[in-house]
C-alpha cells in the first residue's frame, strides 16, 4: 500500500464480473484531496452527466478521504458519490462509523462499481482479496439482518458491513446506504442507485496492512487539535450530552424550527420531543463515537418495548416530529428504527409524509388512496410510522411517497407544497429565519441540504462570529467560504462538527502534517473552491440550470409566527452577488475561463 498521497482504486464490472486494481497519485490528489473531491472528479470524468441514475452506465463511488484511518481527530468518514435519482444532481453523501477506515485498511481507497449484475451480488473484501459473491439469500433482508448474516459468512465479528435495505432494492429515490446497522449515507437516493445495480452489500476487514502516513509528525498537530476540540462548548460539551438533539430548543426558540410541512417557524409541544426529553423520559441509554472522535455525539437509545439502536439526530427528529406535527417520541423513535433498518433517508422520509399530510388535509389527496391506512392528518403518530414502512416496500399509498415528496405534490397539481430545492427536500432550519442559510439551499450542488454549507453556524450559535440572521450584507462570501471549506473537510475525510472548533488553517495543518503535501491555507481553500465549481459543472451538464437556484414559494410568504414573524426569505435580493462572489457568471453558468483558472477546462 502507497503512502496516503497515493490513492488505490478497486474497479468493480458487475455486469461481467471483472475486479482490476490502478492508482491515482500526484497532482490530481494533491488539487482534488480525497473523498467528495477525488470521488467527483472520477464521476465527472466517466459518465455522461445526462445518465439515468438508474440505468447500468451510471457508476457508484465509495471514496475514503485524504487522511481516513489516519490518527486525525474523526478521520473516519467515507463517502458514496454517484448521480442522484432524487434530484438528478451529482450526489455525494457522507458516512461515519468505522466501515470507512476499515476499507482504507483494507488497501482499497476507492471502489468504483460499473454495469448491473444479472442478480443479487455483494462484494468480499478480505484484506487484499476482492471477490463478488451470490447475494440472493440477502435480497429482501433488512440492514440489521443482512449485517449479522454477512459477519456470520464472512467469519470474522470485527468485519464492517456497508449494505442496502428494501428501500434501495426497491429503488425508493431516497433510498440511503447503511453502514455498521445504524451509520447512514443518506440523502440523493444512493440507495436506490445501489440497487439498481444489483449489488446488496460490501463486507470488509482488513488485513495486516495500515495506512501509511506521517505519524510522528502528525502526532502532535492531532494532540493539539484534539485537546481544542474536547474544550469547546459545542464540540466538547453539548453534542456529547445530547448529541445533535441538543438544537431541538435552540432552533425553536430562535425562530425557525419549521411544524406542519414549513407553516410555521415553531412548535409549543418541541419540549416533549427534544434532546433533552430523549434523557427524561429514559430513552438515551449512553453515547458513542465514531472511528478516531474525541466527540462522541453518536447516542444509543432504547424504548420501553425494548427496541434499541441508534439516533434519532435533530433532523430525524424534526422531520418525524415538528414537520408532522407530531409530539409523540416514542412513535419517533421507532420511525427513526425503521428508516435505519429498511435504509431510508430520514430528513425525506419525515418531509415527504409532512407534504402528503398537507395535501391529505387540503383535498389534494383522495382517502381511497390510502387504501385503509391511517388517515394522513399532522399530529398523527401512526402516520409516520405506517407510512415509513410501506414507502421503503413500494405498498399501496407508500409508491407514491418513494418517489419524494416534489413529484408526489406535482403528480396532484400541486408541486409547490414540496419544501425542496432541486427535488430534495429541506431540513429542519426555515429559511426565512436564517437568510444566509436560504441562500445556501438555494445554490446548494446537492439540492436542499443544511451540511453544504452550513450558516446556522454564524447565524444562531455564534461559530466562529455572531452574524445577525437578517442581514445581508456579506452574506454571499460567508456562504461561499463555508461551502468551499465543507468539501474541503469532506474530501480530507474529518468530520463536519469539528468545524465548531476547528478552522481553515487547523485542516491546512493536519493534511500537511500527514502528507508531503505543504498546501498554504490559501491553496488548500481553494481545493474546495475547485471541488465545488466541478459538481456544479456536472449539474450544469446534467440539465440542473440556474433558475432552479431558487426556494418553494412559500418562503416568500412572511412567517406566521415566531420570532421572525412577518418576515419572508430573501435569498433572491443576494443571489446575483453571489454568483459574481464565485466568479461566475450573471446568469449562474461557469464560464471557460473560471474553469480554466480552476483547472477543469
Amino acid at each position: 500500500m502507497g503512502k496516503i498521497y497515493e490513492y488505490q482504486v478497486l474497479r468493480v464490472n458487475l455486469s461481467n464480473g471483472e475486479i482490476s486494481r490502478e492508482t491515482i497519485a500526484g497532482e490530481k490528489v494533491k488539487k482534488f484531496l480525497g473523498g467528495r473531491g477525488l470521488a467527483s472528479k472520477m464521476l465527472y470524468d466517466e459518465i455522461d452527466p445526462k445518465v439515468d441514475p438508474l440505468s447500468p452506465e451510471n457508476k457508484l463511488i465509495y471514496a475514503t478521504g485524504l487522511l481516513t484511518g489516519t490518527a486525525a481527530s474523526t478521520g473516519g468518514r467515507y463517502m458514496v458519490i454517484t448521480k442522484g435519482p432524487l434530484t438528478g444532481t451529482i450526489a455525494s453523501s457522507n458516512s461515519g462509523g468505522f466501515f470507512g477506515a476499515e476499507m482504507r485498511f483494507s488497501g482499497n481507497d476507492i471502489i468504483v462499481f460499473e454495469g448491473k449484475a444479472e442478480k443479487p451480488v455483494y462484494l468480499s473484501l478480505k484484506g487484499d482479496q476482492a471477490e463478488l459473491k451470490d447475494a440472493s439469500h440477502l435480497w429482501g433482508k433488512g440492514v440489521y439482518d443482512t449485517t449479522d448474516m454477512l459477519i456470520e459468512e464472512f467469519g470474522d465479528e470485527k468485519a464492517r458491513v456497508s449494505c442496502i435495505g428494501p428501500a434501495g432494492e426497491n429503488m425508493v429515490k431516497f433510498a440511503s446506504i447503511m453502514n455498521e446497522k445504524d451509520r447512514a449515507a443518506g440523502r440523493t437516493g444512493v440507495g436506490a442507485v445501489m440497487g439498481s445495480k444489483n449489488l446488496k452489500a460490501i463486507v470488509v476487514k482488513a488485513g495486516e496492512k495500515q495506512v501509511e502516513y506521517f505519524k510522528d509528525e502528525m502526532m502532535e498537530v492531532v494532540k493539539k487539535q484534539t485537546k481544542t476540540l474536547k474544550e469547546d462548548g459545542v464540540t466538547g460539551e453539548g453534542l456529547p450530552a445530547l448529541g445533535t438533539k441538543v438544537l431541538d430548543n435552540v432552533i425553536n426558540e430562535h425562530g425557525a424550527y419549521p411544524r406542519n410541512n414549513f407553516q410555521y417557524g415553531t412548535f409549543d409541544k418541541v419540549e416533549e420531543v427534544s434532546g433533552e426529553a430523549l434523557v427524561e423520559k429514559g430513552y438515551l441509554q449512553n453515547n458513542k463515537g465514531c472511528y478516531g472522535c474525541p466527540i462522541r455525539c453518536g447516542r444509543h437509545t432504547k424504548l420501553p418495548n425494548g427496541q434499541e439502536g441508534e439516533g434519532p439526530e435533530y433532523e430525524t427528529g424534526w422531520a418525524f416530529g415538528a414537520d408532522c406535527g407530531v409530539s409523540d417520541l416514542n412513535a419517533i423513535v421507532q420511525a427513526n428504527f425503521l428508516c435505519n433498518d429498511l435504509g431510508l433517508d430520514t430528513i425525506s422520509a419525515g418531509a415527504t409524509i409532512a407534504a402528503a399530510m398537507e395535501l391529505y388535509e387540503k383535498g389534494y389527496v383522495d382517502k381511497e388512496e390510502l387504501e385503509n391506512g391511517p388517515e394522513l392528518t399532522f399530529g398523527s403518530s401512526e402516520s409516520v410510522t405506517y407510512y415509513t414502512r410501506q414507502m421503503a416496500y413500494r405498498e399501496g399509498f407508500g409508491d407514491q411517497l418513494a418517489e419524494g415528496s416534489y413529484r408526489l405534490a406535482e403528480s396532484k397539481g400541486n408541486a409547490e407544497l414540496s419544501m425542496s430545492v432541486k427535488k430534495q427536500e429541506l431540513p429542519a432550519y426555515d429559511p426565512r429565519g436564517i437568510q444566509g442559510q436560504g441562500l445556501n439551499y438555494a445554490t446548494s450542488n446537492r439540492g436542499g441540504c443544511h451540511v453544504r454549507g452550513y450558516m446556522v453556524s454564524p447565524e444562531v450559535l455564534g461559530v466562529p462570529e455572531k452574524l445577525d440572521p437578517q442581514e445581508l450584507k456579506g452574506k454571499p462570501e460567508w456562504v461561499k467560504i463555508f461551502q468551499d471549506l465543507t468539501a474541503v473537510i469532506d474530501s480530507l475525510g474529518m468530520c463536519l462538527f469539528t468545524s465548531f472548533a476547528l478552522g481553515l488553517e487547523d485542516y491546512t495543518e493536519i493534511a500537511n502534517a500527514g502528507t508531503e503535501f505543504e498546501y498554504s491555507p490559501e491553496e488548500m481553500l481553494e481545493n474546495g473552491e475547485r471541488i465545488y465549481n466541478l459538481e456544479r459543472q456536472f449539474n450544469l451538464e446534467a440539465g440542473i440550470t440556474p433558475d432552479q437556484d431558487k426556494l418553494p414559494k412559500r418562503f416568500d410568504e412572511p412567517l406566521p409566527d415566531g420570532t421572525f414573524r412577518g418576515t419572508a426569505a430573501k435569498y433572491r435580493e443576494i443571489l446575483p452577488e453571489y454568483y459574481e462572489v464565485r466568479g461566475w457568471q450573471q446568469d449562474g453558468w461557469i464560464s471557460d475561463e473560471k474553469l480554466s483558472e480552476m483547472g477543469l477546462k
